[in-house]
């Protein structure tokens, strides 16, 4: 399992456009992709609990992943993080 976390820096937080460009992004490995805020976690592929999560500017998030690609899956969702959140 790989695990990072993450300061959210889009004035918005997590809304709807850049939660549906991480669904997107999620689904393209075949990793698990856990987002989790203080006792609330999600899917990184579950748009609707994503955005249910209230997660704004300022939050720091744990992004897990765990799978055969997690490697790979780690670096992109960390890239993903960095130019959209």
């Amino acid at each position: 399992m790989k695990e990072f976390k993450y300061t959210i820096t889009d004035p918005v937080g997590i809304h709807a456009r850049p939660a549906g460009l991480l669904v997107k992004e999620a689904k393209q490995f075949a990793s698990t992709v856990m987002i989790i805020k203080g006792e609330k976690s999600s899917k990184a592929t579950s748009l609707t609990k994503l955005m249910g999560m209230g997660i704004v500017k300022g939050d720091e998030v744990t992004v897990q992943i765990e799978g055969d690609d997690e490697e790979a899956c780690a670096a992109a969702m960390e890239k993903f993080m960095t130019e959209n959140l």
